[in-house]
């Protein structure tokens, strides 16, 4: 079975990569006819053009917040809290529900990552006890800083680069319905749908301003996700840390 392109919108999270795909356009059916009472948003237009509309303004952003949570691909959840830019600035949090969190910042040609004591110690696990403790002695709530090319940052980096994270967001044929008006967090919004077998996403498309993505939630036994796309097109504020919180990885030999 083809999978949904609505659900090749999901973002899959691995060790802090994110990809997505999106949808494109399709018939013109679905489209009102004209009438002397005020248009529904997106009233001449199908699902798939809606979609498609949604994807384009997106692509165009030079910035935007990710919040949320999307299955890791491994049975676990990760939550999300970044804005990024296509300058390839970034900053915020990401978590793993029972792994802890990592708050990240890349600012330039250099990434700087905190660890909680969980995280440290779920991705230390085959060490020993001593190795561990010291690992999370010397690192938990302390800024490594790493430049962004290294083996060690390369992933992050990647994640931080907003043209990389949209590149996905293009045409391609889908079988998106026209859902309904709502709101995401108070702005007024028009929802289209794809299922795929027993799952279920939706796409929440701002009808005020540019045609923005603003929501997209997975109804899924698997890979259940609920993101929320805002701040578009505003400065992301990724400052260094203080001097004296940092750890250099790359003098440390990473």
């Amino acid at each position: 079975m083809r999978r949904s392109t609505l659900a090749a919108l999901c973002l899959t999270v691995v060790t802090a990569a994110v990809s997505l795909t999106a949808c494109g356009p399709g018939s013109p059916g679905n489209a009102s006819g004209p009438g002397d009472k005020p248009k529904a948003p997106f009233a001449d237009l199908s699902g798939p053009q809606i979609a498609n509309k949604a994807m384009k303004a997106t692509r165009g952003a030079s910035s935007l917040t990710i919040k949320g949570n999307a299955a890791d691909g491994d049975g676990g959840q990760i939550t999300l809290d970044v804005a990024l830019d296509k300058k390839g600035e970034c900053t915020g949090s990401m978590g793993m529900k029972g792994q802890g969190r990592v708050d990240l910042i890349k600012t330039g040609p250099t990434v700087y990552l905190k660890s909680d004591e969980a995280f440290l110690r779920a991705q230390s696990k085959g060490e020993s006890k001593a190795d561990t403790d010291a690992v999370v002695k010397m690192l938990a709530g302390r800024w490594m800083k790493s430049k962004a090319d290294s083996p060690d940052a390369k992933d992050m980096a990647d994640f931080c680069d907003l043209d990389s994270m949209l590149a996905e967001f293009k045409s391609n044929d889908t079988l998106a319905r026209k859902g309904r008006a709502t709101t995401v967090d108070g702005t007024p919004a028009f929802t289209v749908t794809e299922t795929d077998g027993k799952d279920e996403y939706t796409l929440y498309v701002a009808t005020e301003g540019k045609p923005y993505v603003l929501k997209l939630v997975t109804k899924s036994a698997k890979e259940p996700a609920s993101l929320t796309f805002s701040d578009y097109d505003k400065p992301v504020e990724a400052a260094p840390p203080a001097d004296k919180d940092i750890v250099d990885l790359d003098k440390m030999g990473g």
